[in-house]
């Protein structure tokens, strides 16, 4: 059955993506904008490839966990349109603790930084995933299978919430209205692949802004009159533009610096289970260090 909802969302999502991305590239042109560059869109692609294996390598593994906690449940749902609400809801909230666990934790950090590797943001920049996440991300999907909703359509609306996901990574939307209030719109999640210290691990939300608001990692878009334009893609640039190093470049960092000798068993353990950013002696920082230095530059001035 759920080979068969994956059947469907891809008949119904492949066309979608083909007029959207073919849209923006038209819109693009015509504005003598380059939004796409073809090193950068093949490596999306390819990444999502990676993840999709990956995502069907655990599948039976994430069923069989779903199913025990479905199986322990306290109670039962019948299906309705409360049903589906409620579940959208809850798949929405627990992956916004999965998003917020992989800006917050540098171990789940190293994966999720594929995804903001791109200097680049439009509809491609949404397939570019961690191809590692499919590993542990089910988990946190437990108590949702726990609270009585099985486990097939707990996947089916993890799969539909990321379709919204890949609609929000453009520039060629600009805000929209009331929705701004309650959706992850374009508008909030350029905010979130913005490596400018005031959009830092803001806007982590997949289809509702309200967890960010609720939360406390909401983050407006600013005019262009209060605040620098947008750059994307990480903090510190890449070496090399290449899928190992953009798969695999964290990993690397996180090696390193565990290997060294002149720091304390506690500071190794920062250095894998710290924020991104974390450094012994001051000569990195976090996402929050920036944003305070940012803050007392704009005071002096």
């Amino acid at each position: 059955m759920h080979a068969l909802y994956d059947q469907v969302l891809a008949l119904v999502s492949t066309p979608l993506y083909v007029i959207i991305i073919g849209a923006e590239l038209l819109v693009s042109h015509l504005e003598g904008v380059k939004a796409y560059s073809l090193k950068d869109t093949l490596h999306n692609f390819a990444l999502s490839m990676l993840t999709g294996a990956t995502g069907l390598l655990m599948r039976g593994v994430s069923l069989v966990v779903l199913t025990f906690f479905f199986h322990i449940r306290p109670f039962s749902w019948e299906h309705s349109i409360l049903y589906w609400l409620v579940l959208l809801l809850a798949v929405d909230m627990m992956h916004y603790w999965l998003h917020r666990l992989g800006h917050t934790c540098r171990l789940f950090w190293a994966v999720h930084c594929n995804h903001h590797t791109s200097t680049h943001f439009n509809f491609s920049v949404g397939f570019r995933t961690g191809a590692l996440e499919p590993f542990y991300s089910f988990l946190f999907y437990t108590p949702v299978a726990l609270a009585g909703f099985q486990p097939i359509d707990i996947l089916l609306m993890y799969s539909i919430c990321q379709i919204w996901a890949i609609l929000t990574h453009t520039e060629k939307i600009k805000k929209l209205g009331w929705l701004e209030y309650i959706f992850v719109t374009p508008s909030h999640h350029r905010v979130h692949h913005a490596s400018n210290p005031i959009y830092l691990d803001k806007n982590m939300g997949t289809v509702f802004i309200i967890w960010d608001k609720l939360f406390g990692t909401f983050q407006p878009e600013l005019p262009a009159s209060e605040y620098q334009p947008i750059r994307y893609g990480v903090t510190h640039p890449l070496e090399k533009n290449n899928l190992p190093t953009i798969i695999f470049h964290e990993w690397k960092g996180i090696v390193r610096d565990i290997r060294r000798r002149d720091i304390s068993f506690k500071q190794k353990l920062m250095y894998v289970f710290g924020p991104p950013g974390w450094s012994h002696d001051g000569q990195r920082m976090t996402s929050e260090q920036m944003r305070q230095k940012e803050r007392m530059q704009q005071t002096t001035h």
